[in-house]
């Protein structure tokens, strides 16, 4: 991992007023060097042990919960018990793979919702996340 990675790391980590730990900064270091991507907790573990760095699986979904509620990362549910954390917090939805469980971006512009339901009383929408589930041609 690289010395710029550790700087950006730093500063995200600091602008979203998390305290920059050793693990945070590593785990932020894994996140954001390899672009935009999606990830689940079991993924960045196997990531984090191959690079070396001794972190529990439970720390993994701490720090990425933290990085969510921080604004860091944006968790994407594709059913229950299974998510994704997704790197790139701009607004947008997603194909999800049945088969392969393989999660891609569609920018926010490509879709349109037109109508929306109007939300329980007292609650207010604050995003629409559309994920569009596709399989294989013939499976």
């Amino acid at each position: 991992m690289t010395t710029s990675a550790t700087t950006l790391a730093l500063r995200r980590l600091r602008a979203a007023n998390l305290r920059p730990t050793r693990q945070r900064v590593a785990l932020a270091r894994l996140l954001l060097e390899s672009g935009e991507r999606h990830v689940t907790a079991e993924q960045l573990h196997g990531e984090a042990l191959a690079a070396g760095i001794r972190v529990s699986l439970a720390t993994i979904y701490n720090s990425l919960h933290q990085f969510t509620d921080s604004g860091l990362l944006h968790e994407v549910v594709v059913e229950p018990g299974r998510s994704y954390f997704d790197t790139n917090t701009s607004d947008h939805h997603h194909f999800f793979c049945e088969v392969t469980g393989k999660l891609q971006d569609i920018p926010g512009e490509d879709l349109t919702v037109t109508s929306l339901p109007m939300p329980p009383p007292g609650t207010e929408i604050s995003r629409v996340d559309v994920i569009i589930r596709v399989r294989p041609e013939g499976a």
